[in-house]
């Protein structure tokens, strides 16, 4: 069979939907940062274990862990709008109600785990009911220009907008960014609830099917689509390697460079910064050489920003490549995104999606002990080291994905290129 690849050709019309999807997207990652910034700081105020504040951030992992596949296939079932903007206000109420007994004097760090657990088991449904909910709102030869667009705006609003107003909301109460958050929360629901996509069209479940059954048909779907499969692993091991770089690099900076705070405040900064570029490339790079491929430039590209990370011992060096680990980076992701929602099964598109995101997020915390392991035994410039030696693992499992026998699912169901009512 010959293969088809998709590749961009237009940009989504903000009208119709994908506008309103984007501003909640956004305003979702400006208040996810600003709750990320100040929980950890919230938690060294509770507590001087090590652990314990640790313990907060992993629960930020763990329902990933738990809960994503099932996610996935809820996801499926229902509705995906209604699925989104009441899991938003569900958060937002959570993150309010936080916010009243931090205001109080009651914030503990149970409950700061137990907030932190709650908002990502919702977020196991919302972003797999997001992902599948993108193809109806624009046409499918826009989906890579749509998930760009996204991505940078998330970039934009979660990684340079809100570092500098969270000092500025902290000043005036530690529960006021816990309230702006549980604003943005509500104001997200309040976009998406306004869509107006119709229900879903999917095939009727056979009778008696259960959610273990359909789990499993999901997973079944990916693992025989070879580019899915491919880039699934492939994910799978580079972030064995990303979680081995992030939860090492304040040392690499600060010890091995003797870079001191500004200077991982630079090298933290240039990853946004590139990311924010890889998102207006992208369409030029999948034009050249085709989504598939442009996700193996990617990897490839970052495997030599990695190696130059570990190697030349120079705080410019490192902050160009951080830049272009951030460029490449957003390659990677968006195309992947977009291969997943070109590829799956529409019916299926949720349980696939959260087989990527279980995978990613199961990867993360074992690349920090390694990375942390590794950092220990040999020096603190080897965790990029290895993380390079994973990421050449994850290019090498995406050979077969370029293959001349892997075809594009072609939707059935006049879902993926269905516009809304506006």
């Amino acid at each position: 069979m010959a293969r088809v690849e998709v590749r961009d050709v237009r940009a989504p019309a903000w009208r119709g939907g994908f506008g309103r999807l984007w501003s909640a997207a956004v305003l979702s990652s400006f208040g996810d940062a600003l709750r990320g910034a100040a929980l950890p700081l919230l938690a060294a105020t509770l507590t001087d274990e090590p652990l314990l504040i640790a313990s907060v951030t992993a629960c930020g992992y763990l329902p990933w862990i738990i809960f994503g596949l099932l996610g996935g296939a809820v996801a499926d079932r229902v509705d995906q709008r209604r699925a989104m903007w009441s899991v938003d206000a569900v958060r937002g109420l959570l993150v309010a109600a936080f916010a009243v007994a931090v205001a109080l004097g009651h914030a503990s760090i149970a409950l700061l785990i137990a907030l932190a657990f709650a908002l990502t088991t919702l977020q196991t449904l919302f972003d797999n009911a997001s992902t599948a909910l993108l193809p109806a709102l624009v046409d499918r030869e826009s989906l890579g220009s749509a998930n760009a667009r996204l991505m940078t705006g998330q970039r934009v609003a979660g990684g340079l907008l809100a570092a500098p107003v969270v000092p500025v909301l902290l000043a005036a109460g530690t529960a006021v960014p816990f309230a702006a958050d549980a604003v943005t929360f509500f104001a997200g629901a309040a976009l998406v609830a306004t869509l107006r996509t119709g229900a879903p069209e999917r095939e009727p479940r056979p009778a008696g099917s259960t959610l273990r059954q359909e789990i499993t048909a999901g997973l079944g779907a990916l693992w025989r689509d070879r580019a899915l499969r491919g880039l699934c692993v492939a994910t799978a091991v580079c972030n064995i390697g990303m979680g081995a770089l992030i939860a090492t690099m304040v040392l690499l900076v600060t010890g091995w460079l003797d870079a001191g705070t500004v200077g991982y405040a630079a090298v933290m900064t240039a990853y946004p910064v590139g990311s924010l570029a890889g998102g207006v490339a992208n369409r030029r790079v999948v034009a050249r050489v085709g989504r598939v491929r442009a996700v193996l430039l990617a990897g490839a590209v970052q495997i030599g920003a990695l190696v130059v990370m570990g190697m030349v011992r120079s705080l410019p060096a490192l902050v160009a490549s951080m830049a272009v680990f951030g460029l490449m980076g957003m390659v990677w992701n968006v195309n992947t995104t977009t291969l997943m929602q070109e590829r799956s099964p529409a019916d299926m598109l949720g349980r696939v999606s959260s087989a990527f995101r279980t995978l990613a997020v199961a990867g993360a915390p074992v690349g920090a002990l390694l990375g942390g392991a590794a950092a220990t035994a040999w020096g603190l410039n080897t965790p990029p080291l290895l993380a390079a030696a994973f990421f050449v693992l994850a290019v090498t499992a995406l050979i077969p994905a370029l293959k001349p026998d892997v075809s594009v699912v072609e939707p059935d169901d006049g879902v993926t290129t269905a516009h809304v009512k506006s």
